[in-house]
C-alpha cells in the first residue's frame, strides 16, 4: 500500500494533541476538537544558511519494519540530545546551524516501487517537524535494502559542495547490510564522492553486524561501524535543575510571535512537542530536558513563522508584513511599534534561554560527578553512538567543542 503522507492535527488544547497517519486512523478526544488536513507530500529543503554561517547536514536513515519499534523510540526521545551535541560547537569561530533529513525504509506499507522507502523530510532546521514526523511513525514488515535508501538520500537531498561542511548519513537497522537490488557498497562510495560519510548502525550483536556486512559499509567512506540496543532504556540522571529548565522551555513559548498563514499550525506543533517529550516514557529518557536544551540554542530557528526568529535576519523588514499575516496584537501598529514589541520579546526570550543555559552548566556538572560513581554496561544506544561518531568526524573539517 502507498503511504498517503497526510497529516491529521487534533487538538483540544495543548495536552489533548494527538497526530497520527491517515492510513492508521485513530479515535479523536471526547473534548471538543479543530481538525486541520496538513499536505507534507512535497516538503521543501531550507535554504541555505544566511550569510557565511558554517553549516552541518545530517541525514537519518531509520528501518520501520516491524522488529525496530525500540529504535523508533529512541530516536523520537534522542533527537534533541543528537542536535545538541552542537550546541558549544564552532567552526572559524561562529555557530554552525544544524540541518537534519529524515528517512525511513524497510515497511511493507510504503511504495515498492520506491523499493520501500520514503523521504520523510528533507534537509530541515524545523526541529518540530522533524519531532512530529517521528512520533508519528509505526513499524511493519517489509523488505530493508540499505543500498537503496543510501543511494536515494545521496542523490535526492541538497548536500552542501563546501567541503568544509560536515555531511553524514546514519542508517541504522538490523537485517543484513547488503539486501535489495542495490549494491550497498556502491553506494557508499557514491555517498563518499560527494564528501558524505556514511555511518552504519547495527541494531543488535556486534558479530551478526560484521558478519551481515554493516561494518563493510562503514569502512568504505571512513564512517564508524556503531552497534546499539535498540530496546535498552537510554539512560538519563535526573538532575536537581532538571523541572525548572522544563518549566523555563514552556515559558519560552510566550515570546513567539506567530505570523503567516503556517503560525497556527506551527504553534500547535510547538505545544505538541513539549507534551510528547514529557510523556512519562520520554522524560524517563531526558527527552524534555534536552528539548529545552535546543529551545535555547541557535540551532531552534522558526523564522518560517516565528517574528522574532524572522527578525535576525538582516534584510526581514517587519514593515512589509501585510495586516492579515499579522498577529492580533500587531494588527494597526506602525512599524516602529512592530518592532518595540518584536526587540521586547527578542530580550525576554533571550534571558529565559540564557538562565536554562546557566542551569545547564550546573546540571552538567552534577551529572559529571554522578557518572563518576557509576558503571556504565558499555551498551550503546543511538544518542551516545551518533554522538561519538559527530565529534570524531566533524572535528575532520574544523569544528570544535568547547571544553
Amino acid at each position: 500500500m502507498k503511504a498517503t503522507h497526510i497529516l491529521t492535527v487534533v487538538a483540544a488544547s495543548t495536552a489533548a494533541f494527538y497526530l497520527q497517519a491517515k492510513e492508521k486512523p485513530a479515535t479523536p478526544p471526547a473534548a471538543a476538537a479543530t481538525e486541520i488536513t496538513i499536505d507534507i507530500r512535497q516538503p521543501k529543503p531550507d535554504p541555505k544558511p544566511e550569510g557565511d554561517a558554517p553549516l552541518v547536514q545530517l541525514a537519518i536513515l531509520l528501518d520501520t519494519s516491524g522488529s525496530m519499534e525500540g529504535l523508533i523510540d529512541q530516536a523520537r526521545t534522542q533527537l534533541w540530545k543528537i542536535v545538541n551535541e552542537f550546541n558549544t560547537a564552532k567552526q572559524g569561530g561562529k555557530a554552525p546551524v544544524v540541518q537534519v533529513a529524515l528517512y525511513e525504509y524497510g515497511k511493507s506499507s510504503l511504495n515498492a516501487e520506491d523499493k520501500w522507502i520514503r523521504q520523510i523530510q528533507p534537509f530541515t532546521r524545523d526541529l518540530d517537524r522533524i519531532s512530529e514526523d517521528l512520533f508519528a511513525l509505526h513499524t511493519n514488515g517489509g523488505e530493508e535494502y540499505c543500498g537503496a535508501v543510501i543511494r536515494k538520500a545521496t542523490h535526492d537531498l541538497a548536500w552542501d559542495a563546501n567541503p568544509k561542511v560536515y555531511k553524514a548519513i546514519f542508517i541504522a537497522g538490523n537485517e543484513p547490510f547488503d539486501q535489495g537490488p542495490v549494491n550497498p557498497l556502491t553506494s557508499c562510495r557514491e555517498a563518499s564522492a560527494r564528501g558524505i560519510v556514511v555511518n552504519t548502525i547495527h541494531c543488535g550483536d556486534e558479530r551478526v553486524g560484521i558478519a551481515t556486512h554493516w561494518k563493510e559499509g562503514a569502512m568504505v567512506t571512513d564512517g564508524r561501524f556503531l552497534v546499539i540496543d535498540q530496546d535498552k532504556a537510554v539512560v538519563h540522571i535526573k538532575a536537581p535543575q532538571d523541572e525548572v529548565i522544563v518549566k523555563l522551555s514552556i515559558e519560552l513559548n510566550k515570546t513567539y510571535i506567530g505570523y503567516g498563514k503556517a503560525a497556527p499550525q506551527a504553534k500547535m506543533r510547538q505545544e505538541a512537542q513539549d507534551t510528547n517529550s514529557a510523556a512519562p516514557a520520554a522524560a524517563a529518557a531526558g527527552a524534555s530536558v534536552q528539548r529545552a536544551l535546543s529551545k535555547a540554542s541557535a540551532n531552534y530557528d522558526n523564522k518560517g513563522w516565528d517574528l522574532v526568529d524572522a527578525a535576525k535576519d538582516k534584510k526581514f523588514d517587519v514593515s512589509k508584513v501585510t495586516e492579515d499575516q499579522l498577529p492580533a496584537e500587531l494588527k494597526g501598529k506602525s512599524a516602529e511599534e512592530r518592532q518595540t514589541f518584536i526587540a521586547a520579546k527578542s530580550a525576554e526570550r533571550d534571558a529565559l534561554q540564557k538562565q536554562i543555559q546557566t542551569l545547564n552548566k550546573e546540571r552538567e556538572a552534577y551529572i559529571a560527578a554522578q557518572n563518576k560513581a557509576q558503571a556504565s554496561d558499555g551498551k550503546d544506544t543511538l544518542d551516545t553512538a551518533v554522538a561519538k561518531a559527530v565529534r570524531e568526524q566533524a572535528g575532520k573539517v574544523g569544528v570544535v567543542w568547547s571544553k
